[in-house]
C-alpha cells in the first residue's frame, strides 16, 4: 500500500504530497494517521492524506516510515485544513498543522502526553484486615485505614499515613491494596467573571421567536440555508439564546461549537456553559497549559465532551457530528489569524457548518456589513430586563487640556462618590505614544522597525509593539545631551495612573496586552473589578469586549475617533462598533447608566449612529458607500506583502506576482501596487493588492502567481505572505 503523505514543513516551495511504502507491520495506516518519515538527510513528521495501491515511482525506490504515532486526525479536519490551506494561499503543511493534536512534537516526539497516575484501592481483603487481627505495621494500618473512605493517588495516600512506595507494593502483595496506573484529566479553570444566572432564564417572545428559528433550521431540510444573525442589542440575551440552542443539539445526540472573540471572554463564556452543561464542555485556547489543552483535545475526540468553547482556533475541535456552530461578536476582527495561513475564523466556521450540515448562528449587537447582507436576521430589538439603552453624550476634545474633558472627570467624581463602577476604554497601550528631543528634535524609533517606541514608565523602557524590541527609557538625548525630553500622548497606563490620582481611594484595574501577563492573568484582572463593590476599569478594546458587569453605570471612550483617521475603509465600522459595544457595558443594573465619547470630531457619522443605538441606520448607509467603492462584500481583496533583508530583492520579487496575476485576471479584478511598507522587524517590505469582484479566481490566481514567484530561485531571499480579506 502507498501513503501519501504531506511533510509538515513551513517550505512553501515544496510540492507534496510525497508517496512511501507502508510496510506490512503498520497495516494500521489510513487517512488521517501521523508518520515520522526520512525526509532527505532529516525525519520529519507527516500526515496521510491518501492511499493508493499503485505509484508513479518504482515500489523498489520508495523508502517507508521510520514509525506510526498513536495520533491521528480526523478525516473531516484533514480536508478542512487542506480547505484552509488552499482558500488562504497557504501551504498544505501549514494547514494541517491547525489541525493536529495539541503537543505534537517535530520529528515525531509528543511534545506532551497524558497525564497518569498511580491509584490504590482497598481491596476486600483489606477491609476484613482493618476490622480483624491481621498482623499490620502502624504504618501499613494507616495506608489501609485512609483508603477506607475510597481510592485515592499512591503518592498521596502513602506520604498521608508516614509510608512510602514500599509500604504499598508491601501491601500489595500481600492482596490488601490493588494499584493501577489511570489517566488523570488536567482541568483548566473556569472561574466565573461576571454575572451568573442562578439557572435558565425565562425567555422573553423575542428570545422565543429567535430560538425557535435557530431549532427549526436545526430540524429542517440539510439543503436549506442554515446560516443565521443573531443581531441583538446588548444586554439583549444572546448568551441565553446560545445556551438553548446548544442545549437543542445536544437532545438531537449532536455536539456544538462556541467562539468568542478573545480569551479575556472565555472564562466567563465557558463558565455559563459549564454551569449549564457539566463536563460535557471543553475549553480550547492557547493560554491553557499544554497538558491542560491536550487533555481537552483528547475529551472532545473522544466524546466525551460534546460542547466546545473558546477563540478562533476552537472552530478546529476535533467533535463529530456536529449540530450548532455559535461565533459570538461576530463582528470582532480578532477571529482573523496573523499568522500564516491568515484564516478567518468566520468563514471556516461558515464552510465546517456547511460540510456538517449545522446551523451556523452568528451573534452581535454590531454586525459586520457582509454579515448583515448575507445573512438572514434574527432581531432582539430590546434588553432581557427591559431597560432603555443608555444615553450618549459626544463630547469634543479640541482645545481641551489633559486627557479628560472636564464633563468626563465630573461624570467619573460622582462614580466615586456614589461608590458605583466605570469602564474607561482607551485604544493606546502604554504611558506615552513616543518621545522627542525638545533640543534636537531626535524621535525615539525601533532599530527593527520604521515606528516609534512607546514609553512603558512603570517597566522603564521604551517598546516596539510591532517586534518586542525594548531599551532603557532615556534620561537624556545620547545625540545632544539635553534632559529636555518630551513625552507625547496618553497611553492606558499613564491613564490609569491620572485616575488613581483623581479618584482615590477608588481601585482602578487596567486591563491591556501589558497587566494581562500570564495564563490567568485577564481573567484574575476582571474577577478582582467584579468583586469590587465600586472602582474603574481601564483599558484598551478588551474592556468593550462582551463583559457583563450590571453594576457598572458609566462607561467612556477616550479618542473615539482616531481609528477615523486610519487610510482603512473599515475604518468607521470598527468606530461604530467599538463605541457602540463599550456603550452597551454600561446600564445593566437597577441603577442604570450613561455614556460618555470623546472625540476631536464629535460630529462624525459613525460616532452619531453609535450615540442613537442604531445599528440598521448605519449599516445601511455602509452597505450603499461600500457598494459604490466596490469594497466587500461587494467585492473582494486579497493583499501580498514580499520581504527580504536587504532594500531591493522585495520590490523586484513584487512586481514579478503583479505581472503574473494580471496575466491571470481577465474581467474579474485590478491589481495595485506594488508599494513600499514601513520596515518591520528588520525587513524591507513591499505589498500589492488585488481588487476582485469574483473570490475563487482571483484566489486562484494569486496562489498560481506566488507559487510560481517564491519557487524561481532568482526570488530565494524573499518571504511571501498572502492575507485573503486582509483586516
Amino acid at each position: 500500500m502507498i501513503a501519501k503523505v504531506e511533510p509538515l514543513t513551513p517550505a512553501r516551495a515544496l510540492r507534496g504530497p510525497f508517496d512511501y511504502l507502508v510496510p506490512s507491520r503498520m497495516s494500521g495506516v489510513d487517512i488521517g494517521s501521523m508518520l515520522v518519515v526520512p525526509f532527505g538527510r532529516r525525519r520529519m513528521l507527516g500526515v496521510v492524506v491518501d492511499l493508493a495501491e499503485v505509484s508513479e515511482v518504482p515500489a523498489d525506490r520508495l523508502l517507508e516510515p521510520l514509525a506510526a504515532l498513536e495520533r491521528d486526525v480526523p478525516r473531516e479536519l484533514l480536508r478542512l485544513g487542506l480547505e484552509v490551506a488552499a482558500e488562504y494561499c497557504s501551504t498544505p503543511a501549514r494547514g494541517l498543522a491547525l489541525v493536529l493534536p495539541p503537543g505534537t512534537g517535530r520529528g515525531g516526539r509528543p511534545g506532551v502526553t497524558p497525564r497518569r497516575e498511580l491509584v490504590a484501592h482497598l481491596t476486600d481483603a483489606g477491609r476484613r484486615a482493618l476490622g480483624g487481627e491481621e498482623r499490620l505495621g502502624s504504618r501499613q494500618r494507616a495506608v489501609l485505614g485512609g483508603l477506607s473512605g475510597g481510592p485515592a493517588a499512591a503518592a498521596a495516600a502513602a506520604r498521608d499515613a508516614g509510608g512510602g512506595h514500599a509500604t504499598l507494593r508491601t501491601l500489595e502483595r500481600r492482596g490488601l491494596v490493588r494499584l493501577e496506573t489511570l489517566e488523570r484529566r488536567r482541568r483548566p479553570s473556569l472561574a466565573a467573571v461576571g454575572a451568573r444566572a442562578e439557572g435558565p432564564a425565562r425567555l422573553i417572545p423575542a428570545q422565543e421567536a429567535a430560538l425557535a428559528a435557530i431549532v427549526a433550521r436545526m430540524d429542517g431540510p440539510a439543503t436549506s440555508d442554515r446560516r443565521l444573525l443573531l443581531h441583538g442589542v446588548t444586554g439583549s440575551g444572546k448568551t441565553e439564546v446560545y445556551l438553548r440552542a446548544v442545549a437543542a443539539a445536544l437532545e438531537r445526540g449532536r455536539s456544538a461549537i462556541v467562539l468568542v472573540p478573545e480569551i479575556a471572554l472565555t472564562p466567563q463564556t465557558a463558565g455559563r456553559f459549564h454551569d449549564r452543561f457539566g463536563d460535557s464542555v471543553a475549553l480550547l485556547h492557547s493560554r491553557l497549559g499544554a497538558g491542560e489543552r491536550y487533555d481537552e483535545w483528547v475529551r472532545l475526540r473522544r466524546g466525551q465532551a460534546r460542547v466546545c468553547v473558546g477563540p478562533r482556533s476552537a472552530i478546529f475541535a476535533p467533535l463529530s457530528d456536529i449540530g450548532l456552530i455559535v461565533v459570538d461578536e461576530e463582528h470582532d476582527p480578532s477571529y482573523k489569524q496573523e499568522s500564516d495561513p491568515r484564516y478567518d475564523a468566520r468563514w471556516v466556521a461558515d464552510r465546517r457548518a456547511e460540510q456538517a450540515g449545522a446551523v451556523l448562528v452568528a451573534g452581535t449587537a454590531t454586525p459586520r456589513p457582509e454579515s448583515y447582507r448575507a445573512l438572514r436576521r434574527l432581531t432582539l430589538p430590546e434588553r432581557v430586563d427591559g431597560r432603555g439603552l443608555p444615553p450618549v453624550e459626544l463630547v469634543g476634545m479640541v482645545g481641551a487640556a489633559g486627557a479628560l474633558h472636564p464633563r468626563t472627570r465630573e461624570a467619573l467624581e460622582q462614580v466615586r462618590d456614589r461608590g458605583e463602577k466605570a469602564i474607561v476604554l482607551l485604544n493606546r497601550r502604554g504611558w506615552s505614544n513616543f518621545l522627542t528631543c525638545r533640543s534636537c528634535a531626535r524621535v525615539w524609533g525601533c532599530p527593527q522597525c520604521d515606528v516609534s517606541l512607546v514609553l512603558h514608565r512603570s517597566a522603564g523602557r521604551l517598546a516596539c509593539h510591532h517586534c518586542g524590541h525594548s531599551e532603557p527609557a532615556p534620561a537624556a538625548c545620547p545625540d545632544c545631551g539635553s534632559l529636555s525630553v518630551a513625552r507625547h500622548g496618553v497611553g492606558t497606563e499613564r491613564l490609569e495612573d491620572e485616575l488613581e490620582a483623581i479618584l482615590d481611594p477608588l481601585p482602578v484595574v487596567r486591563l491591556d496586552g501589558d497587566s494581562t501577563g500570564g495564563r490567568t492573568g485577564v481573567g484574575e484582572l476582571l474577577r478582582r473589578f467584579d468583586a469590587a463593590p465600586a472602582g474603574v476599569l481601564v483599558g484598551t478594546q478588551m474592556v468593550a469586549k462582551g463583559h457583563d458587569f450590571p453594576a457598572v453605570t458609566l462607561g467612556v471612550v477616550l479618542d473615539a475617533d482616531a481609528t477615523l483617521r486610519f487610510p482603512d475603509f473599515r475604518s468607521e465600522e470598527r468606530t461604530f462598533a467599538m463605541v457602540a459595544q463599550l456603550a452597551g457595558r454600561s446600564g445593566r443594573g437597577a441603577g442604570g447608566g450613561r455614556v460618555i465619547v470623546q472625540a476631536l470630531d464629535p460630529g462624525a457619522r459613525s460616532l452619531g449612529y453609535a450615540a442613537r443605538h442604531d445599528a440598521d441606520g448605519f449599516l445601511t448607509g455602509e452597505l450603499e458607500r461600500r457598494q459604490a467603492l466596490g469594497y466587500p462584500p461587494f467585492g473582494y481583496l486579497i493583499r501580498v506583502v514580499c520581504s527580504s533583508r536587504e532594500a531591493g530583492p522585495e520590490v523586484v520579487a513584487a512586481r514579478a506576482v503583479v505581472d503574473s496575476v494580471a496575466g491571470r485576471s481577465p474581467g474579474w479584478g485590478s491589481v495595485l501596487g506594488p508599494a513600499p511598507l514601513f520596515r518591520l522587524k528588520g525587513r524591507e517590505r513591499a505589498q500589492l493588492v488585488v481588487k476582485a469582484s469574483a473570490r475563487s479566481p482571483a484566489v486562484a490566481a494569486v496562489r498560481d502567481a506566488v507559487e510560481a514567484v517564491s519557487g524561481d530561485r532568482a526570488h530565494r531571499g524573499v518571504a511571501f505572505s498572502v492575507d485573503v480579506d486582509p483586516q
